[in-house]
């Protein structure tokens, strides 16, 4: 049964949040914890291939999709669940070619004062334009911090489990809302068309 508890939006926002299981959040913070030493500084890099860490601030580790590793199944299985959510309040979604987890997806750390403070979106390029949704899962809460999304003019809070889908392209440019005191780890990703 997928009774997920549903974080609303407006529907003409074509956000949708719902709450996965705290033990599967839980299972991937132990798993960050038990890796740190995997991860590598997260980077984004202007047009002269230049790394600017005020735009992004994290640590970052890349996930493969369907690995067998029982943290990243479960969370795999929860996913769909909400993905299945996604589809049920944006039926349309449906109709387009099969998409699915392709590309290796990304836990990302941000300690104090970290973030991703740049306005961005999932489909800049060429390069990225077989992606579909993002998901995004924020796995600890963190008062005073979130998601910036700037057209929709909404602010999500980073409360844990809470699993947002949005589409890709520039009409859902967002950015992070930074936490001076408290740290924040989320796993993050895209659907793209097979």
């Amino acid at each position: 049964m997928n009774n997920l508890k549903e974080f609303k939006f407006r529907k003409d926002s074509f956000l949708g949040g719902w709450f996965i299981s705290e033990k599967v959040c839980d299972d991937l913070i132990r798993f960050k914890n038990e890796n740190i030493n995997r991860f590598h500084k997260g980077r984004l890099f202007n047009q002269n291939n230049e790394a600017n860490i005020n735009d992004k601030d994290s640590l970052d580790l890349g996930i493969t999709p369907n690995t067998t590793h029982f943290v990243f199944v479960n969370y795999e299985l929860e996913l769909q669940k909400v993905l299945d959510k996604y589809i049920k309040k944006y039926p349309q979604v449906n109709s387009l070619n099969r998409f699915c987890l392709i590309e290796n997806y990304n836990i990302q750390h941000y300690k104090k004062n970290g973030g991703y403070r740049k306005w961005h979106f999932e489909r800049p390029s060429i390069n990225y334009s077989n992606r579909v949704l993002v998901f995004m899962t924020y796995l600890n809460d963190v008062g005073k911090s979130g998601t910036e999304f700037l057209y929709q003019n909404i602010k999500v809070p980073a409360k844990k489990g809470l699993t947002l889908i949005w589409p890709t392209d520039w009409t859902h440019t967002h950015r992070g809302i930074i936490s001076k005191n408290k740290e924040k780890t989320i796993i993050t990703g895209w659907f793209n068309f097979q």
